[in-house]
C-alpha cells in the first residue's frame, strides 16, 4: 500500500555556540550543492520554525530545522518489481544482498532487471520521493552487500566518509593455485588499460590502490587448486580485487577477462562479506555480514566432501 504523502528528509540540531548560519551548515557537512537545491526546488532552513537566510547569527539553543526538497527519479532508470533481499532498513540507508548476475545499475548490457530498477520500484510502491543512490557498487557477476542510501545528502555524507576514514568493505574470493604466503598487503595503482573500456591493469600511471590479502583455506577439487582469501579493500578502483589478485599470479576463479581459471565456476568467485560504517545521522558504528553465496559454498562443501573421503588435499597454515 502507498503512503498517501511523500516525506521529505528532515534533520533538526541544536546550536551549542554562536556562529552564523552559513558557518553552522558547513559543519554539518551541508554541501552547496544542497543548499542550491534548498533554496530552488522547495526545502527550507528554519532557526526556531522560523525560516532565515544563510547569513542568520545562530545563538547556543537555537533549533535549526533543515528540509530537503522531493526527489525524482533519476533518468533513464525505470521502476521494475523485483525480490530485493533486505539486510536492514531505516529512514536513510537500505543495506541489501545482490545475487550474481545481476547488476547494480542500469548498463548498456543489462539495461533493466537490474538492483537499481527493483529498488526504484520499492520507492515507487512506498511513495517514497528519491532515485537511487548507491554507495557501495559491485560488478554484475560479484555477489554479496550493496549500500543504498536513500536521499541525496545521506550520499553526500557516506561519500565523504569514504574519502576521509574509508567504509570497511570484506570480501571472500577464491583465486587459483596455491597461496603460500599468510598475509600481504598489495599496494599497486590500477588504470585503464590501453585500447580497452573495460579491463584494467597495474600501471604506474594508474590511481593509488591498496587490498589485503589473508589466507582462509587452500583447497583442491577435481585436480584444480584454489585459495579461498579474505579481502580488505583501502581504496575503491574499478575491478580492484580482481586486477590485484591477477597481477600477483591468482586470478579469480571464474574471471575469464583477467585469466581466471572456469572449469569450477562460470562467475568471478567474489562475494562481498561484510560492510561497516558509521551512520550519517545516529553516528552510531554499523557492521553488517552476509553469508558466502551459494554456489561459491557448494565449491567448499564439495572439496570437503573429497577430502573426508581421501580424494583431495585441503589444508592451512
Amino acid at each position: 500500500m502507498k503512503k498517501s504523502n511523500p516525506s521529505p528528509l528532515q534533520l533538526k540540531f541544536t546550536v551549542d555556540e554562536p556562529l552564523m548560519l552559513r558557518d553552522f551548515l558547513k559543519k554539518k557537512e551541508i554541501s552547496k550543492r544542497a543548499l542550491t537545491t534548498i533554496k530552488y526546488d522547495g526545502g527550507s532552513i528554519k532557526v526556531n520554525e522560523v525560516e532565515r537566510t544563510v547569513r542568520w547569527m545562530l545563538e547556543p539553543g537555537d533549533s535549526v530545522m533543515i528540509e530537503f526538497p522531493l526527489e525524482v527519479l533519476g533518468d533513464g532508470l525505470t521502476p521494475e518489481y523485483g525480490k530485493i533481499a533486505i539486510i536492514e532498513e531505516d529512514d536513510s540507508l537500505l543495506i541489501v544482498e545482490k545475487p550474481a548476475g545481476q547488476g547494480t545499475i542500469p548498463s548498456r548490457n543489462q539495461p533493466n532487471g537490474t538492483l537499481a530498477n527493483f529498488i526504484a520500484g520499492k520507492f515507487a510502491n512506498e511513495n517514497h520521493p528519491a532515485t537511487v543512490h548507491v554507495v557501495t557498487r559491485l560488478d554484475t557477476d560479484t555477489s554479496g552487500i550493496v549500500c543504498i542510501a536513500k536521499n541525496r545528502h545521506i550520499h553526500h555524507l557516506l561519500s565523504q566518509q569514504m574519502q576521509q576514514t574509508g567504509v570497511g568493505r570484506r570480501y571472500v574470493a577464491f583465486v587459483s593455485g596455491w597461496i603460500h604466503v599468510e598475509t600481504q598487503m598489495i599496494e599497486q595503482p590500477i588504470g585503464r588499460k590501453e585500447g580497452s573500456i573495460i579491463e584494467r591493469v597495474v600501471r604506474t600511471d594508474g590511481q593509488y590502490a591498496r587490498t589485503d590479502v589473508t589466507v582462509l583455506e587452500r583447497v583442491e577439487l577435481n585436480g584444480k587448486h584454489f585459495t579461498v582469501v579474505e579481502l580488505q579493500l583501502y581504496t575503491g578502483r574499478t575491478h580492484q580485487i580482481r586486477v590485484h589478485m591477477a597481477h600477483i599470479g591468482h586470478p579469480l576463479l571464474g574471471d575469464d577477462l583477467y585469466g581466471g581459471p572456469c572449469e569450477l565456476i562460470r562467475r568471478q568467485a567474489l562475494h562481498c562479506t561484510s560492510i561497516e560504517f558509521q551512520h550519517p545521522v545516529s553516528h552510531e558504528h554499523l557492521t553488517f555480514k552476509s553469508d558466502l553465496a551459494d554456489d561459491l559454498q557448494a565449491l567448499l562443501t564439495a572439496s570437503r566432501r573429497l577430502q573426508e573421503a581421501g580424494n583431495s588435499v585441503n589444508f592451512s597454515g
